[in-house]
């Protein structure tokens, strides 16, 4: 069983990199989130069904956990001391500069609609996007239209 899950956790470990990027401000938040997401995928593992996709899965326990915690980080933002942009994690991963805007961007946006851009972006079809976050089909429309009209807001004060 252990075999298997890492041979998965590797074979997906790009959607992980992706979902730690925009729910994380700093290299080392996104190392912990990391090592959460894979410690709960663990812990889930022997209750995987099979009965879906296991990136689908992957997909729906990994943006479980990184808005469950973002939820936890936010009830004590007000005492934390906010980390400089220059740690960002789009600074140091080996994107090309529009790609890093546009993560940079996709970061700003609420917890739900980074998850349906995240997941468009991988060109998931609206019925697994819905499954995934727990939407309907119709409202993964209507949010991926909205956060593009945000994201295009936010690059444009960006450049």
């Amino acid at each position: 069983m252990e075999k298997e899950f890492v041979k998965q956790i590797q074979k997906h470990q790009g959607i992980l990199h992706k979902i730690c990027f925009v729910y994380s401000n700093s290299n080392a938040d996104k190392e912990d989130l990391y090592q959460e997401i894979v410690l709960q995928l663990w812990k889930s593992y022997p209750s995987f069904r099979k009965e879906a996709k296991f990136s689908t899965w992957m997909y729906r326990v990994a943006l479980n956990t990184a808005i469950t915690l973002n939820k936890k980080a936010a009830l004590f933002e007000n005492h934390k001391v906010q980390l400089s942009n220059k740690y960002a994690v789009a600074e140091v991963l080996d994107y090309s500069e529009d790609i890093k805007i546009l993560y940079k961007a996709i970061s700003k946006l609420s917890k739900i609609e980074k998850a349906v851009i995240l997941l468009w972006l991988e060109e998931k079809a609206y019925g697994e996007i819905a499954e995934i976050v727990g939407i309907s089909e119709k409202n993964v429309s209507v949010k991926l239209v909205r956060s593009k009209k945000k994201l295009a807001k936010i690059i444009k004060k960006m450049g």
